[in-house]
This record gives C-alpha cells, sequence and structure tokens, in this order.
C-alpha cells in the first residue's frame, strides 16, 4: 500500500466512529427525571458531548434550580447505572464508517480507539454493534490511571493516544477525531490529527487546529492520506487552513512524497489539563 502513508490509524469514538447522542441524552433525561426535573430535548445533547455528560447533567440541573454536591453526585451514579445499560440501544456507526473500517483492514493498516468515555462502557457498546475485534486497543479515559494531580490521564493528555501507537506497534500513526481534545492530544503525541467536521466538533471545525477537516467518512486512503497534503495559507504562516476533503481520487496519489514530509513535521501541542469525560 504505497499510497498510504500510515501503518495505523486510531479514532475517537463518539462523534467519529459512532453517533451516540441519543443514547447519552436519554441517560441524562433518565436521571433527570428521577430526581424531579423536567427531560431536555435529546438533541442538545449533540452540543454538550464534548464536554462530557456529567457537565450535560450539570448544566440541566442548574438551569432549574441546581441540586447540592452530594445529591447531584447521587443523581449522576444513577445516571451511570442507567447507561451501563443502555448504551447501545441508538447507537451506530456513521454511514461509511464500516466500509471504512474494512478498507482499512484489508490493506494491513492497525486500528485502535481512544476514547474519553469510561474503557467498560467504550468495551460494551463495540461489542454490542459486532465492532470490538476490528481494534488491536480500545483505550478508555480511565485507561491510564490517574495523574498525580488524581485526574485521570485522558485526553486532551497525550498519554492515551501514545499508549494506542505503542499497542499498534506503528511508527506511521495518525488520530481521526471531532473535539479540541482529541486534535490536543494528538499534537501533543506527536501524530497527525483528522477532525471528523461531520461529528460533535466542540468549535467550528476549521478552528480546531488539525491537520485537515473532513466532512464524511469517505475511502481511507482518500481520506487520511489527501486530506493531510499541504494547501493555501490565508490564515498566516503560523496557523495553516487544514485541508478539505472535496478532491478527486486522482489527486490522492499526486503528491505522496509530499504528504509524507507533511505529516512528519507535526508540531506537538501542549493540551491543557481539563478533561472530556463522556462517562
Amino acid at each position: 500500500m504505497t499510497d498510504f502513508p500510515f501503518d495505523a490509524v486510531g479514532f475517537d469514538l463518539d462523534g467519529t466512529l459512532l453517533d451516540t447522542f441519543r443514547d447519552l441524552g436519554t441517560a441524562v433525561n433518565h436521571a433527570l427525571e428521577l430526581g424531579g426535573f423536567d427531560p431536555v430535548p435529546v438533541d442538545s445533547s449533540k452540543d454538550l458531548i464534548g464536554g462530557g455528560a456529567k457537565i450535560m447533567l450539570g448544566r440541566a440541573i442548574d438551569a432549574q434550580g441546581g441540586l447540592p454536591k452530594e445529591e447531584f453526585r447521587g443523581l449522576y451514579k444513577v445516571m451511570l447505572r442507567y447507561y451501563s445499560e443502555n448504551n447501545a440501544v441508538y447507537s451506530r456507526p456513521y454511514p461509511g464508517v464500516i466500509e471504512a473500517l474494512d478498507e482499512l483492514a484489508a490493506r494491513g493498516i492497525k486500528m485502535a480507539v481512544v476514547t474519553n468515555k469510561f474503557e467498560e462502557f467504550a468495551t460494551n457498546i463495540l461489542s454490542t454493534l459486532g465492532l470490538t475485534e476490528r481494534f488491536v486497543t480500545i483505550i478508555g479515559g480511565d485507561s491510564m490511571g490517574k495523574g498525580p494531580d488524581g485526574t485521570y490521564l485522558s485526553k486532551p493528555h497525550p498519554e492515551p493516544v501514545l499508549a494506542a501507537k505503542k499497542a499498534c506497534n506503528s511508527s506511521t500513526f495518525a488520530f481521526v477525531g471531532d473535539s479540541s481534545y482529541d486534535v490536543a492530544a494528538a499534537k501533543a503525541a506527536g501524530v497527525p490529527v483528522i477532525v471528523a467536521a461531520y461529528g460533535y466538533c466542540d468549535k467550528p471545525p476549521h478552528e480546531l487546529g488539525g491537520n485537515a477537516v473532513i466532512d464524511l467518512v469517505p475511502r481511507p486512503d482518500f481520506c487520511l492520506g489527501i486530506a493531510l497534503r499541504p494547501s493555501p495559507c490565508p490564515y498566516g504562516t503560523r496557523y495553516p487552513r487544514p485541508a478539505v476533503l472535496h478532491r478527486s481520487k486522482e489527486t490522492a496519489t499526486q503528491r505522496p512524497h509530499k504528504l509524507y514530509a507533511r505529516v512528519n513535521r507535526a508540531t506537538p501541542l501542549a493540551g491543557d489539563t481539563s478533561h472530556d469525560h463522556r462517562f
């Protein structure tokens, strides 16, 4: 596979591989109703997934008068229990994901999942959907343990991405995600990152700082190869504009050497210290 510059690819889960907002929103509403609060529109969970379900629940409760810390913690645990039993009711792969994974596997590309969802939940969802065996490793928000400050080493910390790269025994690794946490983690790990604009982006996709932006799930050589080729830079030389996926397939093989050079120049970016737990 001479035209594909990576030997392994890591994927975020929510908003990248899977459309999960309905199950997340339903779990939030289950907890709200048990706590005596009004439910919120499930569609609104799309805008809050990047901050995690705990923040989703907290904002909904705060908007209706709030709760003392201990009572909120109890309600959050109720939500976790419900979600653990109902996390793959509506969640499904985005259109084109299965085909892309099939082609990557056929080409011998190793794949990993790096999510801030708890590992148990991520593994359960992927198992229910029949996708677990496609990945060398599934790394959750709690998989790497906690740092000295007592918080989980999850994205935007680079450790989960580095662990995925190591598990894949990869020398040329790329990451695909839909949030600022994904971009920061990948750049801090020194790997190129592709922004999935079709996901739950917590900022406009082109402002997330990825090496490339894709707005659909196309063929992987097109998606991960050409999307990363050099592009014009209308925003100045320090922050080049990411490429957008809308070129013809013929363009995909025209400049593989320049593409590879750009990938190797990916600049590490220190991630912030906040954490994006989606359960």
